[in-house]
C-alpha cells in the first residue's frame, strides 16, 4: 500500500510539474517551431493543401478550415496554376466548396478524395502531381510540416513546405497551451510510428 501511494504521489508531482512547465513557459511554441522548420513563403506552380479533420454535418472541420483560409491567401498572392486538395471522407469536397466561395477558380482545383492519413495524402497525391510541371509547394499546419514533407519525399514528390502558424499562434494564449501540448505529443507519436514503418 505504501509503495502504491508513493507511485501515485510521484505521478501527481510529475503531472503538476509538467502542467506548470507547459502553461508558464514557451515550451509549446519552441517545439512547434522545431516541427515547422524555417519560416518560408515560397511561390510555385502547384499548391498542395492537405485536409485534416472531416466535415461535421457537411460543414468543413476546424483544422481543414484554417488550412483552406491560408490556401486562399497564398493562391491570391502567388503565381500558382493548380491547387491540389487532398483528403478523404468528404474533406477535400468541403474544402473545395470553401475555396471556390472565396474566389479560387473551380477549374484550377484538383481533388484527391481517398486519403485517410498523411501517408495516404502523399501516396495518392503523388499519382496526381508527378506529371504536373513546375515547383510544388506543400501547405499545411506548422507542426505537421516535419512529417508531411518527409512523407511526400518518400513518395517520390519533391515539395517545398509553406506552413501557417497554427501551433505558434495558439502557444501565445496560455489557456491553449495544454491542449496544444497534447496535440504536439500526438504528432510526436505519429512521427515515431512513421519512422518505425519507414514511411518518412
Amino acid at each position: 500500500m505504501i509503495r502504491l501511494w508513493r507511485i501515485l504521489r510521484g505521478g501527481f508531482v510529475a503531472f503538476g510539474l509538467t502542467w506548470v512547465l507547459v502553461t508558464t513557459t514557451p515550451v509549446t511554441k519552441w517545439y512547434g517551431s522545431v516541427l515547422a522548420g524555417p519560416w518560408l513563403e515560397p511561390d510555385g506552380d502547384v499548391l498542395i493543401v492537405l485536409g485534416s479533420d472531416g466535415p461535421n454535418s457537411g460543414f468543413i472541420g476546424l483544422a481543414s478550415y484554417w488550412r483552406s483560409v491560408y490556401a486562399v491567401r497564398v493562391w491570391k498572392a502567388g503565381t500558382f496554376r493548380t491547387l491540389v486538395v487532398s483528403g478523404g471522407s468528404g474533406v477535400a469536397d468541403s474544402m473545395q466548396e470553401f475555396l471556390t466561395f472565396e474566389g479560387v477558380p473551380a477549374d484550377k482545383i484538383v481533388l484527391e478524395r481517398r486519403a485517410q492519413s498523411t501517408r495516404e495524402n502523399a501516396l495518392f497525391t503523388a499519382d496526381l502531381v508527378k506529371s504536373m510541371p513546375g515547383r510544388k509547394v506543400l501547405l499545411t499546419s506548422d507542426f505537421h510540416v516535419y512529417r508531411s514533407e518527409r512523407a511526400f519525399r518518400k513518395a517520390g514528390v519533391e515539395v517545398t513546405p509553406r506552413f501557417f502558424p497554427y501551433a505558434l499562434k495558439r502557444a501565445q494564449n496560455w489557456a491553449d497551451r495544454w491542449p496544444l501540448f497534447l496535440e504536439l505529443g500526438t504528432e510526436t507519436a505519429k512521427i515515431t510510428w512513421y519512422r518505425l514503418r519507414g514511411w518518412i
